[in-house]
């Protein structure tokens, strides 16, 4: 028996990069998964691997900055497969430049998915697993958030995300609900891609001076994150609760 058998997992932004790995990840364990990212199309790629591997999903387009949209989506899953058991608010963007560049708009772009859309996905969950006496949810931190140059949108989201776990896992703990984040460090997706071009480097050589700095001595992979997520989502993790766990390879900034 895989050790996410009979569960339903939503995994937003899950076309590409962590968001995909995680929701394969979750599949291989045993969950039906629902991948969920802002136009439904784009999720068919991680919606036919993981079929391929013989696992259950099923792909949902919706803004999670629209609680129309993302309640919708909650409300789908559950009607779906059954139930919605775990939830992993992974959807985000980067919208990168120092304070005097940065824009208003940029400012809540990223501000309103990271944490807005966290919030409402999370609320949008919530009442499925209140009603069952059961969840997991995991948020997407990242070692960002302790500060980092030109990321003050993305820093202050990323912190923002831990406090927002503290509060879940202390709100939804006596309905049986663990609520955990993860901070990436280094992960080679897209996103550190358009880092590596915004910097003027290809994305291996930001790769390469990454592992120098890291005491482990390579970057992490979409996998390395999944396979945290997996542990946090299954029913070994029940005594952890309102934890980030910081997955970078022992490097902070």
């Amino acid at each position: 028996m895989a050790a996410l058998d009979g569960r339903v997992a939503l995994v937003t932004g899950a076309a590409r990069g962590i968001g995909a790995a995680v929701a394969g990840r979750l599949a291989a364990d045993g969950a039906a998964v629902v991948v969920l990212d802002l136009d439904e199309a784009s999720g068919k790629a991680t919606v036919d691997a993981i079929e391929a591997a013989g696992g259950r999903a099923i792909a949902i387009g919706a803004d999670v900055t629209n609680a129309e949209q993302i309640t919708a989506a909650a409300d789908q899953a559950a009607e779906e497969f059954g139930s919605l058991d775990i939830l992993v608010n992974n959807a985000g963007v980067t919208r990168d430049n120092l304070l005097f560049k940065l824009s208003e708009q940029d400012w809540d772009t990223v501000i309103g998915v990271h944490l807005k859309g966290a919030f409402l996905a999370s609320k949008a969950a919530q009442k499925h697993m209140v009603a069952k006496k059961y969840g997991k949810i995991v948020n997407l931190s990242s070692v960002s958030a302790l500060g980092n140059r030109g990321q003050a949108n993305y820093s202050a989201a990323k912190m923002g995300l831990q406090g927002f776990t503290r509060t879940l896992a202390i709100e939804l703990g006596p309905f049986g609900i663990n609520v955990n984040a993860v901070a990436p460090g280094f992960i080679v997706t897209e996103m550190t891609g358009a880092t590596a071009e915004r910097l003027g480097i290809t994305p291996e050589e930001l790769a390469a001076r990454s592992a120098e700095i890291t005491p482990v001595r390579r970057v992490g992979q979409p996998a390395d994150i999944a396979n945290t997520i997996a542990f946090l989502v299954s029913d070994e993790s029940s005594f952890i609760t309102g934890q980030t766990i910081y997955v970078d390879g022992g490097r902070r900034l």
